[in-house]
């Protein structure tokens, strides 16, 4: 429920209304139940108003695995989100200009679909309204935590919205508050970046044929790109583009005209849907890994990119940060049960120790498939031949692969 002010004490207070901050509310809401939590969230921006029926050519999507699905299914998330979903039935992987493709299809996994793609304002749209009904979280919104100290078996947090400001116990502060959360630097919480002198360029394109559910991750000079599958629009078959272009390049696509870039992107991308017809409004983000040092402190715990910032080939950040919460919920869950304070480190400890190889083994997966997919060195194009013609040669390879792609292979 939307609050007018805060209470002066929760067990859990969130950081962060966004995607990763709302699910894991919802969640621990859900799995905690009989536990009679008092959770908070803090959310910078008002809920969405946007009209629920509402389309647009270029709303932007984020790519689920298999695993998320299952995730989200969980807490019921996934009831109102599927009629919106785009089901991701193939994928095909290649390297342009260079011999070897690989395929791995939902009919091989004996599965409905290898993972979705979904548009971020229907799921916005979900999570905010389940945050608004409920009667066991506290949404408190537009408001900001300036301040965050710690105290003995708790956390002080100083609360505002407006021109006014609250002071609220926590026994529990989850920052899931994004890449640039100022209360991570306010606490010294240092993170390891690494710059990939890349930049993604992101927009939504009209195919002359129908996708039939099939996403693309094709590996070009400049780096991955990524054509997901997206819902027709008005019968416009449309796809959603990630493609990485070298740092110094980005300027210069993003000056071309519509039609300019339409010609290089259909030149990176090839025929395989046919003519592009249309272009969206294109969006630039600088790609980087950025991961904290500190993970969990007494009655603090990271979630989603403030954690671990990842480069989107393959699509695993949002994916890992889903398995990262639902982590975090069963450790909360069985701590309850022991008795013990949600804040405490051996609760926390657990949860990192039970999620330190799944996210060990994302995040070296995706930093050495973008230096491996971004170079031209004739070592390590053998490399990238040899791998996708394993893929398909191997069965036993292709199918822990394509695990590991869905989200239900990471960490054994």
């Amino acid at each position: 429920m939307i609050v007018k002010s805060p209470e002066n004490s929760y067990d859990i207070v969130i950081a962060g209304g966004g995607m990763i901050g709302a699910t894991f509310a919802i969640s621990l809401s859900k799995a905690l139940k009989k536990a009679g939590l008092k959770i908070l969230v803090v959310e910078a921006f008002e809920p969405s108003t946007v009209d629920p029926n509402a389309a647009s050519f270029d709303s932007r999507s984020t790519a689920l695995s298999f695993g998320s699905k299952e995730i989200l299914n969980d807490s019921s998330i996934w009831v109102e989100l599927s009629n919106k979903a785009e089901p991701i039935r193939e994928i095909v992987i290649s390297d342009k200009g260079r011999f070897g493709t690989a395929r791995i299809t939902c009919k091989e996994q004996n599965l409905e679909a290898l993972g979705y793609v979904v548009e971020n304002k229907d799921l916005g749209l979900i999570l905010n309204n389940r945050l608004t009904r409920s009667e066991s979280i506290h949404y408190f919104t537009p408001a900001t935590i300036r301040d965050a100290a710690p105290r003995k078996s708790g956390m002080n947090l100083k609360i505002s919205n407006g021109s006014d400001s609250h002071l609220v116990r926590s026994n529990l502060l989850v920052l899931a508050d994004g890449g640039k959360s100022p209360i991570c630097d306010q606490l010294g919480i240092v993170r390891a970046r690494q710059n990939y002198n890349q930049h993604a360029i992101v927009c939504n394109v009209a195919f002359e044929k129908a996708h039939r559910g099939m996403a693309f991750e094709r590996f070009t000079e400049t780096g991955p790109l990524a054509v997901l599958p997206l819902r027709n629009f008005k019968n416009e078959n449309r796809c959603s583009v990630v493609w990485s272009v070298n740092e110094q390049e980005s300027d210069k696509f993003l000056k071309l005209n519509q039609e300019a870039l339409l010609r290089e992107l259909q030149g990176q991308f090839g025929q395989r849907l046919g003519r592009i017809k249309k272009l969206g409004e294109p969006h630039c983000f600088p790609l980087g890994l950025s991961i904290a040092k500190e993970q969990i402190r007494p009655s603090i715990v990271l979630l989603g990119n403030v954690a671990h910032t990842l480069h989107p080939v393959a699509g695993q950040g949002m994916n890992l940060a889903l398995r990262d919460m639902e982590a975090l919920v069963k450790s909360i869950e069985k701590g309850i049960k022991e008795g013990s304070n949600c804040g405490e480190m051996r609760v926390l400890q657990r949860y990192l120790e039970n999620q330190s190889a799944d996210q060990h083994q994302v995040i070296t997966f995706t930093d050495n498939l973008v230096k491996l997919f971004s170079s031209n060195s004739m070592s390590k194009v053998m490399t990238r031949k040899l791998g996708l013609l394993s893929l398909e040669l191997f069965p036993g390879l292709k199918k822990s692969f394509a695990k590991q792609a869905m989200g239900i292979g990471w960490g054994g």
